[in-house]
């Protein structure tokens, strides 16, 4: 098989696990969420990407982040990497198992749902996460809606 269909299958198989992963609630809103006692106000989809993906160790403003995964297998987490980063879970793990070979990453810590993240990402401004819309409270504050 020559490269160029080899590239075909892949992007169709890649687009066909897209298809078939339930997103968490179909037009619901997910939020990119950081303590309130941090100073970052709003971030880019491309900012919260290089830090979920290991590319940038710090905010806006330079301060240290810390991403904070949602449990592998949930709605949500396939939800957020797919409109934030455009990868599968496939690709995503694909992805990672080259940081970590490499010796370039390792993938963020994981808390088991929304309110854990929340409540861990309220304590620790280094910290940054994604809970649905739902899930906020005083104690956070968004910094990107996915829709």
């Amino acid at each position: 098989m020559n490269t160029p269909s080899l590239r075909r299958l892949l992007a169709a198989c890649a687009l066909a696990l897209l298809a078939c992963q339930p997103l968490h609630a179909a037009g619901s809103d997910l939020v990119v969420i950081v303590s309130a006692k941090s100073p970052v106000a709003s971030m880019r989809a491309d900012q919260v990407a290089d830090i979920f993906l290991g590319q940038a160790g710090t905010f806006p403003d330079g301060a240290e982040a810390v991403a904070l995964d949602q449990r592998i297998g949930t709605g949500l987490r396939d939800e957020f990497y797919a409109r934030v980063t455009s990868k599968t879970p496939a690709l995503l793990k694909a992805y990672w198992t080259k940081m970590i070979f490499t010796g370039r990453g390792q993938p963020p810590q994981e808390a088991p749902d929304s309110a854990a993240v929340r409540r861990m990402v309220a304590d620790n401004p280094a910290l940054i996460g994604y809970i649905d819309k739902a899930a906020l409270d005083h104690s956070v504050k968004a910094v990107l809606v996915v829709r």
